[in-house]
């Protein structure tokens, strides 16, 4: 194939004009110009490339067709390497080496046979019969068009046995570990062509569960794929052969063009994983407190412990809601990192008149920070790693209450009416029901019975235009992912292959509302329309009395009420 033409010396985007007579500048850059480019001398294309000719006709452009340098098919361009969708897939799952039917050196699949050759095997192929490429290639091959689906007949036929099958008694894994001398880290490009051959015992075993896995799952056939291939990843990557896998290194695949989240589903079903990993909350604490001395960090250790397990010694503790802890870590690090920058080694040194000083003036970090630094030195009491609590008498700063807001109605009526079926359910949820962002990735299919939704012991009946959208969801949902198993209501393209729920972005991300304003919103209007009646509040939403009051006090708030209307309207269908 002719090389292509060197690039505009000016802009070093657009190639030469001409090569003969030589030009370095193209027709936007020429001396004297911009000229207009002519159109292609061979076929009128107003693209213009080089020489007179287009990017499809000139024989170095990026769109001048070609042959595969896989299998020799017809069609493809420079601009994807010359080679076709098919040879693209088997460069990154077949290793190099020569063919046993045709001898040219290209990617050999599992039979020791090329894509070409495999093909040729499989156009012969009777039906009930096994592939056999040395008779089929026998005299000659038929070569056919690039990125072309093969219609061949749907026979039953037999299929080779590819790697090594799942032996009756299951696969054991090795007792044993071998320890790194030297912690090195892999050369990416060695890891994946280490790949391509790799295979085992725990790949043979594997590879039946990931099939029974993905049938049962409905994966698609590249998932199913990229599943086999970073077990083959992995292998490379053990330091012991045929022993469990740790699931902090399934999550250094990426580096290596690996999957994550499949490949742990496969290995915990195969019983072969050891779940390792941190948790967000330990990740996010480990980051705060990073570079702190040894005594300080062993101190918030014993604390987040206990603050996450509890405590069954007395004084007995309850383990708190990990979004708590998040938040008084986010108060309590600062702080003690400015501790330590003064010179502190351990927080048996700290006295109130400190702890005071370090307080934020106000605002939401102060009452983090304050009931942060009751907690930690509470705990490290009882513990003995303190000589006393330096917060014990400290009062408490109230904590300033928000005033609930009404939204504007037209977005939400623009978000009740959006093409996209998640987000009108959801947002009919939230509008109509007032349901949290954590109640709706909870919900499973059988939560929805009659038109009555079961929730935390509640029977909600559901509004007519939650109702509509509901039906709309499903039919979506049962026709975009047919073979998913997964219970929850909501399914994303992430989620429908598994068992779990949604993400919290899911499908706020495409819009302009936010559930816990949405939420807000439609107690707002529902404690206008009923007087201020906080039981029927409580019994509607699930609110708490002080919860409840929250929002009564709006009632005679003076930017909530005009004497026009004195009650927001409710949301409807319209």
């Amino acid at each position: 194939m002719r090389r292509p033409p060197a690039r505009c010396i000016a802009c070093q985007v657009n190639r030469v004009a001409w090569v003969k007579p030589r030009v370095d500048y193209c027709y936007q850059c020429l001396p004297g110009g911009p000229f207009p480019a002519p159109p292609c001398r061979a076929c009128g294309s107003s693209v213009y490339f080089s020489d007179g000719l287009c990017e499809k006709c000139h024989p170095g452009g990026p769109l001048h067709p070609g042959s595969c340098r896989g299998c020799l098919a017809w069609g493809v361009y420079r601009a994807r390497s010359w080679q076709c969708w098919s040879c693209r897939w088997w460069r990154t799952h077949y290793p190099s080496g020569d063919c046993l039917y045709c001898g040219r050196a290209t990617r050999v699949g599992e039979l020791g046979a090329c894509r070409l050759c495999l093909e040729q095997a499989r156009l012969l192929q009777e039906p009930g019969r096994a592939l056999d490429p040395a008779a089929a290639n026998r005299f000659g091959q038929q070569l056919f068009l690039a990125n072309m689906r093969f219609q061949r007949p749907r026979t039953p036929r037999l299929k080779p046995q590819c790697g090594r099958a799942r032996s009756g008694g299951g696969f054991t894994p090795v007792g044993w570990r071998q320890l790194p001398l030297f912690e090195l880290d892999p050369d990416p490009e060695l890891v994946k062509e280490g790949a391509l051959v790799a295979d085992s015992d725990l790949i043979g075993y594997c590879r039946e569960i990931v099939r029974e896995h993905a049938a049962r799952h409905g994966w698609s056939k590249r998932q199913r794929n990229d599943v086999i291939r970073s077990l083959r990843l992995l292998q490379v990557l053990q330091d012991t052969p045929d022993a469990t896998i740790n699931a902090s290194d399934v999550l250094q695949l990426p580096r290596y063009d690996g999957n994550i989240n499949s490949t742990l589903e496969v290995l915990a079903a195969a019983g072969l994983l050891v779940d390792d990993r941190m948790s967000p909350l330990e990740r996010y604490f480990a980051g705060k407190t990073d570079g702190l001395p040894a005594p300080i960090k062993r101190q918030l250790e014993t604390w987040l412990g206990v603050m996450l397990n509890g405590s069954t010694s007395p004084p007995r503790q309850r383990s708190r809601d990990p979004q708590t802890v998040r938040l008084q870590i986010l108060g309590v690090a600062p702080i003690v990192h400015a501790w330590a920058a003064a010179g502190h080694q351990s927080l048996a040194e700290i006295t109130p008149e400190q702890v005071r000083a370090a307080l934020p003036t106000n605002g939401a970090r102060r009452n983090f920070a304050e009931y942060g630094l009751r907690s930690l030195f509470k705990v490290l009491k009882v513990r003995k790693l303190v000589f006393a609590n330096p917060t014990r008498g400290m009062p408490a700063t109230p904590v300033n209450s928000s005033v609930p807001l009404p939204l504007d109605t037209e977005a939400i009526r623009h978000a009740l009416d959006s093409p996209d079926p998640a987000i009108a359910f959801a947002v009919a949820l939230v509008a109509f029901h007032a349901l949290t962002s954590k109640q709706l990735r909870a919900l499973t299919l059988t939560d929805i019975v009659d038109g009555r939704l079961t929730l935390d012991g509640r029977e909600i009946p559901l509004a007519g235009p939650v109702r509509v959208r509901l039906r709309a969801w499903l039919d979506h949902r049962a026709r975009t992912w047919p073979g998913s198993i997964n219970p929850h209501l909501f399914i994303s393209r992430r989620s429908a292959p598994r068992l779990v729920p949604v993400g919290r972005q899911f499908p706020w991300r495409r819009t302009n509302l936010r559930p816990q304003a949405l939420r807000e919103d439609r107690i707002l209007q529902e404690i206008h329309a009923s007087g201020g009646d906080v039981r029927r509040i409580c019994d509607l939403f699930g609110l708490s009395v002080q919860a409840a009051l929250r929002y009564a006090t709006t009632l005679n708030h003076p930017e909530l009420e005009t004497a026009d209307a004195p009650v927001p309207p409710t949301h409807d269908d319209n």
